[in-house]
């Protein structure tokens, strides 16, 4: 099959690789779409430690089953299917608890961090788990599919926070994940929510989210101005989208007291933290990590119109052109949202 190797950082090669073996409870995917994660762009350059060279990335994908294993029922070849971006273990004690995205041993597709290697959805065919397959609707379209992981993504810190009706909310960062947590909380019925964001255009596509005020992160005074939207207490809940410390500090400062701050953002290993702030304001830190079963949920929102993607997909291009957009991705060239690749 062909698929798109990262050779070596900032290298890919389009090339021919062996079909995947699948195993007695896997199915062999057709992909039909994979979309390029920000977490791709950061893997493709090394900065995140998580990608080393060779893999094939690509996790948020969607594609046709064509192969069943021994002991698979529940699929047939010939089913529209997306996945979950997590494998994991049946038997492992945090998933017997529910929370299989904190299980021990998980593996992500189409990561390597050097404690294992797990090739991902840009290529031709991938092996998937049957366990965390999920059925497209009749009216989801393949490419629309592909975006699920991102949604499941910010549902999930929405859950993990607990948001209610009438919260006042914070996102800080209003790129992809941002702008799908903005469409969730508008739909969740949150009463002000507030975007941040260096870059004005994504704030202008945070106000077409869902977003009722916005702020440049560069201007000054941003947690009074917070407060003053907020019936001169703060918000009470922000989700930070970002993983650096500045955004950090935003997030925590626009919060009341006994706030909550939920850590979306992933890209630093550690960060600078107003701890005096969050002890005498007796803050809660949330931290969001993957998805916990909101993939049906998801899809169901798409199903019904009551969440829209197509206005965050930018290009949809083959999988032989997939290294010139992840060049064009890397250098944040303007209006370029989500990229699809097909096969």
């Amino acid at each position: 099959m062909k698929a798109l190797v990262l050779e070596k950082y900032n290298e890919f090669v389009y090339k021919d690789v062996p079909d995947p073996v699948i195993k007695s409870d896997e199915v062999l995917v057709k992909i039909m779409a994979c979309g390029i994660c920000g977490s791709d762009v950061h893997g493709m350059d090394g900065s995140t430690g998580r990608r080393i060279p060779p893999v094939i990335m690509g996790h948020e994908a969607s594609g046709v089953i064509v192969k069943t294993g021994s002991n698979v029922n529940i699929w047939q070849p010939g089913d529209r299917v997306t996945f979950d971006s997590t494998v994991y273990k049946l038997n492992d004690w945090f998933t017997l608890e529910g929370r299989y995205n904190l299980s021990d041993n998980r593996e992500v597709l189409g990561v390597s961090p050097g404690t294992y290697k797990r090739d991902g959805a840009f290529a031709e065919f991938i092996a998937i788990p049957e366990h965390i397959l999920y059925r497209i609707p009749e009216k989801v379209s393949f490419e629309q599919a592909a975006m699920v992981e991102a949604i499941a993504v910010a549902l999930h810190s929405l859950n993990t926070a607990g948001v209610r009706t009438g919260d006042s909310c914070v996102v800080v960062g209003a790129g992809m994940i941002g702008i799908f947590i903005l469409k969730l909380l508008k739909i969740s019925g949150a009463s002000e929510i507030i975007a941040i964001d260096i870059n004005p255009k994504r704030l202008e596509e945070a106000v077409m989210a869902g977003a009722d005020h916005t702020f440049v992160s560069t201007e000054v005074n941003i947690g009074e101005k917070t407060f003053a939207l907020t019936n001169n207490r703060g918000a009470d809940i922000s989700f930070e989208a970002v993983g650096k410390s500045e955004s950090v500090s935003i997030a925590i400062d626009v919060l009341r007291k006994g706030g909550k701050i939920v850590l979306v953002g992933n890209i630093s290993p550690s960060i600078n933290f107003p701890l005096q702030k969050v002890v005498t304001s007796e803050l809660k830190i949330l931290g969001s990590c993957a998805i916990r079963g909101e993939y049906e949920t998801v899809l169901k929102l798409l199903e019904t119109g009551k969440i829209h993607v197509d206005d965050q997909i930018s290009a949809v291009v083959p999988l032989s052109e997939g290294a010139l957009w992840f060049k064009k991705l890397h250098k944040k060239e303007d209006a370029i949202n989500k990229v699809i690749l097909v096969p």
